[in-house]
């Protein structure tokens, strides 16, 4: 059974050393667990007993398509009406708690490891039902501008991780695997949000570099992560952001299986004008 790191803020002690592992580079950026802080949240419009870390947005020069946060919701907590723009697609994923989603009517109780895909328009809400000492809940927030094409169009969804069976990279006998939630030749999606597994030992053999941009968010495990000319070592709760083209790859440390959460954008022709 899958666990998935969720952060629960507070502040270090004033005894603790400043040097740490977050960077930001002109093709990446590291934001390490330990950034995750209490000072470092920001309330959300239209929810209430919720906090959040914005921890992508689009950058002129840099990542460009897609904002990503971390979103926890208090006991009572929730939003009848969470997204305001409506040309907006978006993915949640839950990490810790438990959510109801009523999602154009229809209501979804997710539990760690669900996965709603909320396509442009949608008429969705979340609410924390538990009780008032209750656990909070903790998810991913990812968004995006969707990008339509005559004759295609995404249509919301719901699963679970543990429904949906990884499919291995060829020739790596299961050791690299792909939770892939929606088709990869499913036109109508301009964007996929997958769990990308490793197990122990396995790598990505070769420095990807390509045109989309990414966002990686460490669910589980540690390993070893090549972005652009370093080798960064990152473990469960770090997320990584990466610009176009900015090359990558990765070894998988062990003990346990290295997982995370993957943005990138993809069928789209690129526009010139």
């Amino acid at each position: 059974m899958s666990t998935y790191f969720s952060p629960e803020g507070g502040l270090p002690p004033q005894t603790q050393l400043l040097t740490d592992r977050a960077v930001v580079k002109e093709a990446y950026t590291v934001i390490p667990k330990g950034v995750l802080r209490d000072i470092v949240t920001s309330n959300l419009p239209g929810w209430e007993n919720t906090r959040s870390w914005i921890i992508a947005r689009p950058i002129a020069g840099f990542a460009t398509t897609f904002s990503q946060l971390i979103v926890e919701v208090a006991p009572g907590g929730g939003s009848d009406k969470p997204e305001p723009e409506a040309g907006v697609e978006g993915v949640i994923f839950l990490t810790k708690g438990s959510l109801t989603l009523t999602l154009d009517g229809e209501i979804h109780r997710l539990e760690a490891g669900g996965y709603a895909y909320l396509a442009a328009g949608a008429d969705w809400k979340v609410r924390n039902d538990a009780p008032a000492d209750g656990e909070a809940a903790s998810f991913h927030w990812v968004r995006k501008a969707y990008e339509a094409m005559e004759g295609h169009t995404a249509k919301s969804f719901v699963t679970r991780d543990q429904d949906v069976e990884p499919r291995p990279m060829p020739g790596t006998n299961g050791a690299w695997a792909t939770t892939r939630f929606v088709d990869p030749d499913d036109l109508a999606h301009d964007m996929h949000v997958n769990i990308v597994t490793f197990q122990p030992g396995a790598s990505i053999p070769f420095a990807e570099t390509h045109v989309m941009e990414h966002g990686l968010f460490v669910l589980e495990g540690k390993a070893v992560y090549r972005l652009n000319d370093d080798w960064v070592e990152v473990e469960a709760g770090d997320f990584m952001w990466l610009r176009a083209f900015c090359p990558q790859a990765c070894y998988a440390g062990g003990p346990g299986p290295f997982r995370y959460l993957l943005y990138k954008d993809v069928n789209r022709q690129i526009r010139l004008t």
